[in-house]
């Protein structure tokens, strides 16, 4: 019996191993292919049109994908594999620049050709930037707009050309977008509960009833017999970023 299930078991495994999809197979359809349906035909038609004017004016040309879900492979993995197997062998360089949105998984994932040359620089983030806005709605039509046109522009400034084409887009990234509005009500309401909850006793006055300011006062007063020993003041910050700047990914807060 115990050799019978672990039969089964090692056949189950290579069945899932034999369903494994293969993006190879996967053929463009034209500059936007829409493999998720959630591109409607006017906006299809709209970004054909500008991707193909961003082409003829720089030779950058934009490849957009979406997919409803990654299989549960990477990413990345995902990306670089419809990306390598659309590659034009009889076209000299790699002058694409592609963004795949995976809307079941809720993942993006932007990939440059080396031909792509000085538009493909710092690419990602502004694309990841432009486009947040329209993925907190699910709006994958003004998305792949927002990216197309963050495309597009960055094409012309190294190409030196002024693009006759352009995108009707009705969502634009600003500060006030990308302010995390949550965690910012929630850090004032944790800072006023300890501004007045828990007032130590002996510590009166406007402002000093809550346990920030009690343990400020208490601080400092323990502080001021620092003098004497010769101890120094507080060091400088650490040196080190621990943290990097984009380099294709996830827009977490999708």
């Amino acid at each position: 019996m115990r050799t019978c299930f672990w039969l089964c078991l090692a056949m189950g495994w290579c069945a899932a191993d034999g369903q494994a999809v293969d993006w190879k197979a996967y053929r463009p359809q034209g500059c936007v292919s829409d493999f998720a349906g959630v591109i409607d035909p006017g906006s299809k038609s709209q970004l054909e049109e500008y991707c193909g004017s961003v082409e003829h004016a720089t030779g950058i040309r934009i490849v957009l994908v979406t997919l409803p879900s990654l299989e549960g492979e990477p990413v990345e993995a995902v990306a670089r594999a419809l990306f390598e197997a659309w590659r034009d062998p009889h076209k000299p360089g790699d002058r694409r620049i592609m963004l795949l949105l995976a809307t079941g998984d809720r993942l993006p994932w932007a990939v440059a050709g080396g031909g792509a040359g000085p538009a493909a620089s710092g690419i990602q983030g502004r694309i990841f930037r432009e486009i947040r806005p329209a993925l907190r709605r699910q709006d994958y039509n003004e998305a792949l707009r927002a990216a197309a046109e963050t495309i597009g522009e960055a094409a012309a400034r190294a190409s030196h050309v002024k693009l006759a084409a352009s995108l009707p887009r009705r969502l634009r990234w600003s500060l006030w977008e990308a302010m995390p509005w949550p965690v910012v009500i929630g850090g004032v309401v944790i800072l006023a509960w300890l501004m007045w909850a828990g007032a130590p006793a002996g510590y009166g006055g406007f402002g000093g009833r809550g346990l920030l300011p009690g343990l400020i006062r208490r601080s400092a007063m323990r502080r001021s017999t620092w003098g004497s020993r010769g101890s120094g003041g507080f060091g400088g910050y650490d040196s080190g970023d621990t943290f990097g700047g984009f380099g294709g990914g996830a827009c977490n807060d999708w």
